[in-house]
């Protein structure tokens, strides 16, 4: 069984270890090292790729460099890594933040251990997680307008539709007779094509124009 990294992001020192020593009773996930703020973070990756993990357990409030500015760092210049927000903010406001910055998850940190690790594998599994109130949230914000002069293609209308689904990549892969290479290339196309960082932003854009109702 694959064993995949996580780095703990949070300026309470003691709440940073509390966490970390959880994640590290998952069967899949071994903590790498903790940060108290978003510098450290830029700090860890620029020094190795060693240091660069699977997923970023992030903290939204912190000093020098607060959790969106760090995820949107992370999202530009490492798009493979997969940011979780953990936070006691619980204000839509904020949430959307979080994830138009590219976060693909968001938990509160009153959030059972066992959900927390369900989310954590959902994520490396297919890239996102939502609760039921994030998705409701993020449907509730759309404008419900059509983006106009996108065109897609049949194949492509077919991907975005699989993706919004809890289907891992190898699988919609299977679905559609495709090679998974195939599938990322229909899948980095449509990140720059429909200007979004990740899958989030692709469940978004097909609610958005109602391709895909949930």
């Amino acid at each position: 069984m694959n064993e995949f990294s996580v780095i703990v992001v949070d300026d309470h020192v003691l709440l940073s270890q509390a966490i970390q020593t959880m994640v590290n009773t998952f069967t899949k996930f071994k903590v790498l090292y903790t940060c108290k703020n978003g510098q450290e973070v830029i700090d860890k990756f620029s020094a190795s790729p060693v240091n660069i993990p699977n997923v970023v357990l992030m903290d939204i409030n912190m000093p020098i460099m607060n959790g969106i500015e760090t995820t949107e760092w992370i999202s530009k210049n490492h798009p493979n890594v997969h940011v979780m927000a953990l936070s006691v903010e619980d204000d839509d406001s904020t949430v959307l933040k979080m994830l138009t910055a590219g976060a693909v998850g968001y938990l509160l940190k009153d959030t059972e251990k066992k959900v927390l690790e369900m989310a954590l594998s959902e994520i490396v599994e297919n890239g996102f997680y939502h609760t039921k109130n994030v998705t409701n949230l993020l449907m509730n914000s759309l404008s419900g307008h059509v983006d106009e002069g996108i065109v897609l293609k049949e194949k492509e209308i077919t991907f975005l539709k699989l993706a919004c689904t809890e289907l891992t990549y190898k699988e919609v892969a299977d679905i559609m007779c495709l090679s998974p290479k195939t599938i990322d290339g229909y899948r980095n196309n449509l990140f720059v094509k429909l200007n979004v960082k990740n899958r989030v932003g692709l469940v978004m854009y097909a609610i958005k124009n109602k391709i895909y109702t949930p």
